[in-house]
């Protein structure tokens, strides 16, 4: 083994993320969750956002993190939040204070949110919103009783 393996330091080799001013943090996200969360909540280059994955965490031993500067979630993006990260939170920042921090949940109802899987079904063939009631890991159409797994909400999510 060479010398610069041997005086490898993992302490010095840390990277910190700058705390942001106004915004949202997403904290406690599931390992390898924040780059589908990203695309999921379609942040565009417009604010600035900071991303760890896979960082050490003291109480999930391993963990994604988002800081979007700017931006506060509204409603919809919190249920959908809910549909992958259940247990996280989103805190709301401002005047570089953290003034508002919320645990994320599954949402019980979805409205507009999730795209039904069944390409007959009216929301995909007429101007009307989804809904969708989820219990046990599954959602349910409310128009055409559609049943999906959460793989398959995530994806519609997208």
């Amino acid at each position: 083994m060479s010398n610069a393996m041997k005086e490898y330091d993992k302490e010095k080799d840390v990277v910190r993320l700058n705390p942001i001013s106004n915004g949202t943090v997403i904290d406690h996200l599931p390992p390898a969750t924040g780059p589908t969360i990203i695309r999921m909540l379609k942040l565009s280059c417009k604010e600035p956002i900071m991303m760890a994955v896979n960082i050490d965490s003291k109480k999930k031993g391993k963990k994604d993190l988002i800081f979007i500067e700017g931006k506060e979630l509204n409603e919809k993006e919190v249920q959908k939040l809910g549909l992958i990260a259940q247990g996280s939170t989103w805190n709301i920042v401002k005047g570089k204070r953290v003034v508002s921090k919320n645990k994320i949940e599954m949402p019980k109802e979805t409205t507009g949110i999730i795209v039904c899987s069944n390409p007959k079904c009216i929301t995909n063939n007429e101007t009307l919103e989804t809904k969708f009631t989820i219990a046990n890991n599954m959602g349910k159409c409310h128009y055409c009783e559609r049943e999906m797994n959460m793989k398959d909400i995530i994806k519609s999510l997208e």
